[in-house]
């Protein structure tokens, strides 16, 4: 990996997250509600309303107002939680592990089975098998997450059955088997839908791996046929599926505010919905710059692994 490779990498994300600091609080800005008003209530006087916003600097120029932001977001003091009165970062920073252990889960349960099933389905190509695995990336891709969860939910947490709870939550580091079962159904609703994605992937990516002349020739060499497709064609497969796995982190933090508001998860998603609905705008900044730091640092991820397992990348 090389060095000038790295720094350009981090240079673009860098001025990607400026212009979308620019874009969050112009954003904002525009949404309606008051700061003021949400802190005195909307019966306040003029002249009280007036004071406190001289008291937050809303009567400065925006651009004043974006730099001061800006050098807090900077130091990681985001302000206090206008319906909270909480610091921000201490709100959001529950949150984000609450999320963060959610995502985790469901990217472990979809890398492990979705790149095998992907090169069953091309090793087996044109049978049942790959039949089968297709029609189920299919209906995956097809499903949204809401109706995937209530399915799940009727499945697995009905009253006349319920093998796994209907939702909450619990840290695992309080009772990990409890956390494990509070959140297999919203990680398998999340993961349903990366699963069919990237298993199509690798399969069409190994299906062509499969027919290359490095591979015949390591069919030649009289390798055994499990270390030919192990050893030497899935690995030369991933790099499209890393791509789409980096490309699905993106559909798990918008997906996630759906599926965290279905089972009562205390993370971002949740946490944005609340301040949308109260409008408490230093929240719904802190969480919106978060989300979007997360999907540039784990695309720079995908990239700096693709670039690893496929050296033509970095020199393209």
């Amino acid at each position: 990996m090389s060095l000038a490779y790295l720094l350009r990498r981090l240079g673009s994300i860098v001025i990607v997250l400026a212009i979308v600091t620019v874009a969050v609080f112009g954003i904002t800005m525009i949404l309606p509600g008051n700061a003021a008003i949400m802190i005195l209530g909307e019966h306040a006087t003029p002249e009280a309303l007036a004071a406190m916003e001289r008291q937050l600097g809303l009567d400065r120029p925006l651009a004043v107002q974006y730099l001061s932001w800006l050098g807090g977001v900077l130091q990681g003091d985001f302000g206090m939680s206008l319906r909270l009165s909480l610091p921000v970062s201490q709100v959001v920073g529950a949150a984000f592990w609450n999320s963060a252990a959610l995502a985790l889960v469901a990217l472990v349960a979809v890398t492990v089975i979705s790149i095998p099933i992907g090169a069953i389905a091309a090793i087996r190509r044109g049978t049942g098998w790959d039949l089968g695995i297709g029609v189920l990336s299919y209906v995956g891709t097809a499903m949204p997450e809401f109706v995937t969860a209530t399915i799940l939910l009727v499945l697995f947490a009905s009253p006349d059955w319920p093998v796994l709870p209907a939702g909450g939550f619990v840290a695992p580091t309080e009772d990990f088997g409890a956390f494990l079962t509070h959140v297999t159904l919203p990680a398998a609703t999340l993961g349903l839908i990366m699963m069919a994605h990237i298993s199509r992937q690798v399969r069409s990516e190994m299906a062509d791996v499969l027919q290359s002349d490095f591979v015949r020739a390591a069919r030649l060499k009289g390798l055994a046929e499990r270390r030919v497709i192990w050893r030497h064609a899935l690995p030369n497969s991933l790099a499209p599926a890393v791509a789409v796995i980096s490309l699905d982190i993106g559909y798990v933090l918008g997906g996630i505010i759906v599926v965290e508001e279905i089972f009562a998860w205390p993370g971002l998603g949740r946490l944005l919905i609340y301040a949308l609905q109260n409008r408490d705008l230093p929240v719904i900044q802190a969480v919106t710059l978060l989300l979007a730091v997360v999907y540039a640092l784990s695309n720079l991820l995908a990239d700096l692994v693709i670039a690893w397992l496929d050296p033509r990348v970095r020199y393209a």
